[in-house]
């Protein structure tokens, strides 16, 4: 593995060397009949919750509002709270380690359809997610039980 993106070199100092973690901000969206809103961005083959990387002068709220805005074209005034944090996991490709946290979002409205970044939404039974062979996908089940429990 090459040395990630966000290495804090402390091995002057003597110190043990520090790593940024990229956050990643996750809406689980749930409507009336239970379904959890997914995503499916711009060239890829599976969902997801819609979300994505928090910028460094942005607050949650505004990370969040961001990212629902560009994925799903949400609007509009909405409630959330953390449900989850995941471990970290190292992203090969973009060679940084990252830390999802997901929120239960409570959008004012339920209105949403594919944003600049999203290429298909869909309102899903976060069962059918269960047993993919996805981890995006399967960890949206885990993420709706928490919250259901």
């Amino acid at each position: 593995m090459n040395t990630p993106h966000g290495l804090i070199d402390q091995s002057v100092s003597g110190r043990k060397n520090d790593y940024l973690f990229r956050l990643s901000l996750k809406a689980l969206i749930v409507n009336e009949k239970g379904q959890v809103l997914v995503v499916k961005e711009a060239g890829r083959t599976w969902w997801d919750l819609p979300g994505g990387g928090m910028d460094h002068d942005e607050s949650i709220h505004e990370a969040i509002a961001r990212e629902l805005f560009e994925e799903v074209s949400m609007t509009g005034e909405f409630d959330y709270r953390v449900i989850d944090i995941d471990e970290p996991l190292y992203l090969t490709k973009a060679n940084v380690w990252q830390v999802r946290v997901i929120l239960h979002v409570t959008p004012k409205y339920m209105h949403f359809k594919p944003g600049e970044d999203g290429e298909a939404i869909a309102f899903m039974e976060p069962a059918t997610l269960k047993d993919s062979d996805h981890p995006a996908e399967s960890r949206i089940h885990r993420y709706f039980l928490t919250l259901s429990s």
